[in-house]
């Protein structure tokens, strides 16, 4: 009798767990698609960190990660809708489709200063002998042109004292510099690299001469961005704990190993590019967008006839969702 209340009142207990558990709400996972630039690269890092290290999970998130041809068509894709975020974008195009009344927002700075490198042709041993010469540069009214001409002018070089031929992606002007096409070329690693181990010369760092200029963010629609405020939140909060995991020096070999196997790059190459990245500390750790920094850009832009007038900075962020420091 007694084992029979006993085993009663077992399976009493089991039938009220089991309700609970039934009962328990399971958080449902949200696809979000974001879009970048070309294909994966070092510029993508934090993105693909927190792929593989469930980081957007946690946050209940499936990232998948559309490739755009350039910058310039993934902002015209942003400001249709037919993305709601994009990741990893030249911030130069956000804030010129702004300036034309678009409706898109950058809501984060993700590298904060330009990562590229003056590459040489091998009888070139120093940016002072580029007097007279031909670089491959992004376009006429590309924010390269201000970069190269920033690195130059220190170095004795005025604007109209170098011949420059434009081609928009990095992988077109290191293939125009290792062909003999150009003299020199302004490059993104891991291409910078590539280029040095087969002679070429590194002739110095952009970040050296150019310390204002934000080089990419994250921009939306602003449409979408209010409907999804909170998973806008989330994804800011993985690219922020995903830059922290980049940036401890442990993570290193797991780290390139992550590109490695997304982008197809040598192992060399990869461990370059961490190193180039990690030790000038290129991601922007907070989240926070820097005001001076992007009336910096702004500008420069101006200078090169790249805006329709004066931009009004703050009109180029989210309110409510991007952080602004002075």
């Amino acid at each position: 009798m007694r084992c029979d209340v006993f085993l009663r009142g077992i399976a009493a207990l089991l039938s009220i767990l089991l309700v609970g558990l039934c009962c328990t709400p399971v958080r449902a996972t949200e696809q979000v698609t974001v879009g970048t630039v070309g294909q994966a690269s070092a510029n993508l890092w934090p993105v693909l960190i927190a792929i593989d290290k469930g980081l957007y999970a946690a946050e209940d998130l499936k990232v998948d990660v559309v490739y755009v041809q350039s910058s310039a068509a993934l902002v015209q894709q942003v400001t249709a809708g037919s993305l709601g975020v994009s990741i990893s974008t030249g911030l130069a195009d956000p804030l010129r489709a702004v300036g034309m009344g678009a409706p898109i927002a950058i809501v984060r700075i993700e590298v904060q200063a330009p990562p590229y490198d003056l590459v040489a042709k091998p009888g070139i041993a120093s940016i002072s002998e580029l007097k007279d010469k031909v670089i491959s540069l992004g376009g006429p009214k590309d924010i390269t042109r201000i970069y190269v001409e920033r690195m130059l002018e220190p170095n004795g070089i005025k604007p109209g004292e170098f011949d420059m031929v434009f081609a928009g992606a990095t992988a077109a002007r290191a293939s125009a510099l290792i062909a003999g096409a150009v003299d020199a070329a302004i490059l993104l690693p891991a291409f910078n690299f590539q280029a040095v181990a087969k002679g070429f010369h590194s002739l110095g760092l952009t970040v050296d001469y150019v310390k204002d200029l934000p080089f990419s963010g994250t921009a939306v629609n602003v449409a979408w961005a209010n409907a999804n405020k909170a998973t806008l939140e989330k994804l800011l909060r993985a690219q922020n704990r995903s830059v922290a995991w980049f940036e401890d020096e442990k993570n290193r070999a797991e780290a390139v190993q992550i590109l490695k196997g997304a982008s197809g790059l040598t192992q060399d190459d990869v461990e370059k590019s961490y190193d180039f990245f990690r030790n000038g500390h290129f991601f922007e750790p907070t989240g926070k967008v820097s005001r001076s920094k992007l009336n910096s850009l702004a500008r420069a832009m101006e200078s090169l006839g790249d805006l329709p007038g004066a931009l009004n900075v703050d009109k180029t962020v989210l309110p409510g969702v991007t952080q602004m420091t002075d």
